[in-house]
């Protein structure tokens, strides 16, 4: 087997787990946020933030950006789809849905990387384990959805469309590593790319100058969601890809819900009904089945 399939150590677990709870900590930091600060600033302090703390990161690791236009042209894409759209949109829709229920629908994601993965790329076509993948998710995404106390379809669809761009920004970012760009440098650059788009529209359609001031709690979690969930998780997220491979950082996608259900439950008073409990592990019935490494246990 090739080093992509190998089983991690114990601080690779550690890590994985630890950029699962900071990632599903993201539902909990904009749960606490979008109460005061409006959504599409939430996304744009985010990234600004996150920029300002991986760019000092790679000062102290010695990494220069690239400075060739056409990167910062593949930066400027992978900042729209990857951080700018999707943020904006989970941001939005949860000022209606709970921190779990986003982080369930959240998880779907790679149902869409997996249709967008057959459709748009040539190597890397729809297995039968894969389909029965992609049923199950929007089966349960279905059943999520129809739960009668979790929010507007509209919030749903949101999330759902925040799923389908990072689907996109997983194909387009394939074209860094031919374009020999360092992983940290790549997340720097989208996320100085999305913060240019997000300006502009955080400023015009939100006029956050004439909100009141966030009390302090909820700056508290924007300073954490900046650089725990974004700067940090980005980190660990590489530190983990390099060693273990993208077959094993894929796992964080089955951790996240639970994390971000944990969290909800236990400081947010958030709760969740059967229906929705039942949608969760559906889901993760389908993202287990995309995954494939339990078929290829039973396999052996």
């Amino acid at each position: 087997m090739s080093q992509k399939f190998r089983t991690m150590d114990l601080l690779e677990w550690t890590m994985l787990i630890a950029l699962a709870l900071v990632w599903a900590g993201t539902f909990f930091f904009a749960a606490i946020a979008v109460v005061e600060i409006p959504p599409l600033t939430i996304a744009f302090l985010r990234v600004s933030g996150a920029a300002l703390v991986l760019l000092l990161a790679l000062y102290l690791m010695g990494i220069l950006m690239p400075r060739e236009g056409s990167v910062w042209a593949a930066f400027f894409g992978m900042g729209l789809f990857n951080n700018a759209i999707p943020f904006s949109l989970i941001f939005w829709a949860q000022t209606e849905l709970t921190s779990g229920v986003a982080s369930i629908l959240n998880a779907a994601m790679p149902v869409f990387t997996v249709i967008a993965a057959h459709l748009l790329t040539k190597d890397e076509k729809m297995t039968k384990m894969r389909f029965l993948g992609v049923v199950l998710g929007f089966l349960g995404i279905v059943v999520l959805i129809g739960s009668p106390i979790s929010g507007s379809i509209w919030a749903h669809l949101a999330i759902l469309a925040a799923g389908i761009s990072y689907a996109l920004a997983s194909i387009f970012g394939k074209r860094f590593a031919q374009m020999g760009v360092k992983p940290m440098a790549t997340a720097t650059g989208q996320v100085i790319c999305s913060a240019i788009i997000l300006l502009p529209f955080a400023l015009i359609l939100e006029r956050p100058w004439t909100n009141a001031s966030p009390s302090f709690h909820v700056i508290q979690a924007m300073i954490a969601m900046i650089s725990l969930s974004t700067a940090f998780a980005y980190f660990l997220y590489f530190r983990i890809l390099s060693t273990a491979g993208a077959t094993n950082v894929a796992l964080v996608t089955l951790l996240i819900p639970p994390f971000a259900v944990l969290l909800g439950i236990l400081f947010l008073n958030e709760t969740l009904t059967l229906q929705q409990l039942t949608g969760m592990f559906i889901i993760t019935a389908g993202l287990v089945s995309i995954d494939g490494r339990v078929a290829r246990l039973f396999k052996k």
